[in-house]
């Protein structure tokens, strides 16, 4: 993808049929979907088609901050790929690959202007190994 966008990646030992399903179903996002243990995901509405929406509530669990995390998906196709723009018009793409033993997710996605790159890399990463501990801990 382009030198625009910031790459993290996950290996995890589970068929791809099962990693899109802890991935994409709403039951499954709430259990996975935060950076830290002290924030959860109240949460979450998938539309999971092309032009579909989706909208995760992040939120700290004492109740002092939380925000909505949302967009439309522009490309799906199942147990391979998800790509959606944000509300704010950035871009994010999912890839789903086989590997020896399991799935290799990386997840590509374009930098917002708040934040230093190395801190928005560091929450997109520790969500996605929030997920493959959850993943791997369903079966």
């Amino acid at each position: 993808m382009s030198t625009n966008f910031i790459e993290i990646e996950v290996e995890i030992g589970l068929t791809p049929e099962k990693v899109w399903s802890y991935w994409t179903e709403s039951k499954h996002i709430m259990n996975w979907n935060f950076a830290i243990p002290e924030w959860h995901c109240p949460f979450a509405v998938n539309d999971l088609r092309v032009g579909g929406n989706f909208t995760y509530r992040m939120e700290a669990k004492d109740g002092s901050f939380g925000f909505d995390f949302g967009g439309t998906f522009t490309e799906v196709e199942p147990h391979k790929l998800v790509a959606y723009t944000l509300g704010d018009g950035r871009k994010v793409r999912i890839v789903i690959e086989p590997v020896e033993n399991g799935v290799k997710i990386t997840e590509f996605f374009e930098p917002e202007n708040q934040n230093p790159l190395e801190m928005q890399r560091g929450g997109w990463l520790s969500i996605l190994t929030n997920f493959k501990t959850y993943a791997e801990s369903q079966g």
